[in-house]
């Protein structure tokens, strides 16, 4: 699932996301989503997160548990 939909990312998802220090290689780190920050719907590079250990980005990839 990607994560362009604010319906499907919730708090405790692991996910993969992309930081903004990350934006030109796609390099993408996987956690745990503490906070989402994206208050709209939809966002077409991915809904804004904060994982628990405090890294902030962009979700690429939901993966299922």
């Amino acid at each position: 699932m990607n994560g362009q939909n604010r319906k499907d990312v919730l708090p405790g998802l692991t996910v993969d996301i992309v930081l903004k220090a990350d934006q030109r290689t796609g390099k993408r780190t996987r956690g745990i989503v503490k906070d989402i920050l994206t208050k709209s719907a939809t966002h077409p590079h991915g809904i804004k997160v904060r994982l628990t250990d405090g890294k902030v980005g962009r979700v690429q990839v939901i993966h299922n548990q």
